[in-house]
Formats: C-alpha cells, sequence, structure tokens
C-alpha cells in the first residue's frame, strides 16, 4: 500500500493541514473508517512479529487488553514519521478465557468458527497514537458478539461464499459481508468491531487539535 506522501487536503477539510496522520496499517478496513470521517492519511505497514510480542506478554501475565495494546504502540514505533501523529492499531478475541489468533488455512477457520458457534466472545480494540515515538494516547474497545448456532452445512457454505477473504479476520469473519450471518446479537460500537474505535479516536483527535471542534 502506498504511504501517500503527496496527500493535499480540501479547503473544507475538517482535518488541519499539519501534523500529517499516518496509520501504521495496511487495513482497508482502518483507513476507510478513517477517510469515511473526511480524515485523510496516509497508510504505512508495519511489520512487526505478532507472535513473539503475544507470547512475550503470556510469559509475563498481561490480559487480553495489555497484549492488544502492546501490539498496536509497536506497530506504530515501527513507523518512522517526523512530526506526524501516527496512530497504531491492533485486535484480538477472546472467548471463555482462551485467545483466537486468525486462523491459518482454511480448516483453521472452520475449527475456529466450530468452538465460536454458541458462544460469546469479545474483541479486545486497541488503538495508540505517538508523536515523535512518544505515546500521547491508548484506548481499548470490547465489543461483544454472540454467535448464534447454526449448521455445519450453512458454516460450510459460508466458508465457500468468503474463501481465503477470511483468513486475515480474526474470528474468521467479516462482519461488513456475510460474516453478518453469523451472529444473533452484536454490543458495541460497529467501527470497533471492524478495527478501529473510531468516536474515541475521533475525540482524542478533536481534542488535540488535529481535526476541528
Amino acid at each position: 500500500m502506498s504511504d501517500d506522501s503527496n496527500l493535499v487536503l480540501k479547503a473544507d477539510s475538517l482535518q488541519v493541514e499539519s501534523p500529517p496522520i499516518v496509520l501504521a496499517s495496511q487495513s482497508h478496513a482502518r483507513r476507510s473508517l478513517l477517510e469515511s470521517a473526511g480524515i485523510m492519511v496516509s497508510c504505512r505497514p508495519a511489520h512487526v512479529d505478532e507472535a513473539a510480542i503475544k507470547r512475550a506478554c503470556r510469559d509475563h501475565g498481561h490480559d487480553v487488553d495489555t497484549t492488544a495494546l502492546t501490539l498496536a504502540r509497536a506497530k506504530a514505533a515501527h513507523i518512522k514519521a517526523a512530526g506526524a501523529i501516527v496512530i497504531g492499531a491492533d485486535q484480538m478475541l477472546s472467548c471463555n478465557g482462551e485467545w483466537f489468533d486468525k486462523p491459518a488455512d482454511m480448516p483453521c477457520a472452520r475449527e475456529h468458527l466450530m468452538r465460536l458457534r454458541g458462544q460469546a466472545h469479545v474483541l479486545h480494540t486497541a488503538v495508540v497514537v505517538l508523536r515523535e515515538g512518544k505515546e500521547i494516547w491508548r484506548h481499548v474497545a470490547r465489543p461483544r458478539l454472540w454467535m448464534r448456532t447454526f449448521s455445519e452445512d450453512f458454516l460450510d457454505r459460508y466458508l465457500r461464499l468468503e474463501g481465503d477473504a477470511i483468513l486475515s479476520c480474526v474470528g474468521a469473519y467479516r462482519l461488513e459481508g456475510p460474516g453478518l450471518h453469523l451472529f444473533a446479537r452484536i454490543e458495541g460500537e460497529h467501527d470497533a468491531i471492524l478495527g478501529l474505535p473510531l468516536l474515541a479516536l475521533l475525540e482524542f483527535l478533536r481534542g488535540y487539535g488535529v481535526i476541528r471542534g
């Protein structure tokens, strides 16, 4: 994904000209959420060893929220952008005390969904903002989702319909797509489910003077 270093704000933009905002992510969903709110960002991938960070957090007895925040901060810290506001985000899923990672392949995705079927789970959606390497804000949203007791025939049809697209999603579903059919009930901010707690982030950016109030 391009870093879009030559972005130009519109004259009537809600965003001030400086500092620029960088999203430390390749996530199309997170970028789309910000841009739909009128926030122009450049996107730069942050390649960190997520598995190693999670192992270290477990070894230190950290909970899911702390681990998600640690991952988000590591991604933001990976980006070197002088003067810029750098946003790092990460999302983890917990169900009955178990942490779920992105499925490695389609059989793994099927196994995850069978374990989540008929259960409530929490998405721990963390966002950390850095400037000049210093953390200036952090937040965790915790939307809760109840997966319905669907049939295995439905599950197999769903997996064929979605294909490899769900392998990049924690939980093996896209709520903005056919994954919505998996659920009976949802509580929490929709944007946080998609990967970024946008309302809280916008409130911070207004307070920091990056967007107009």
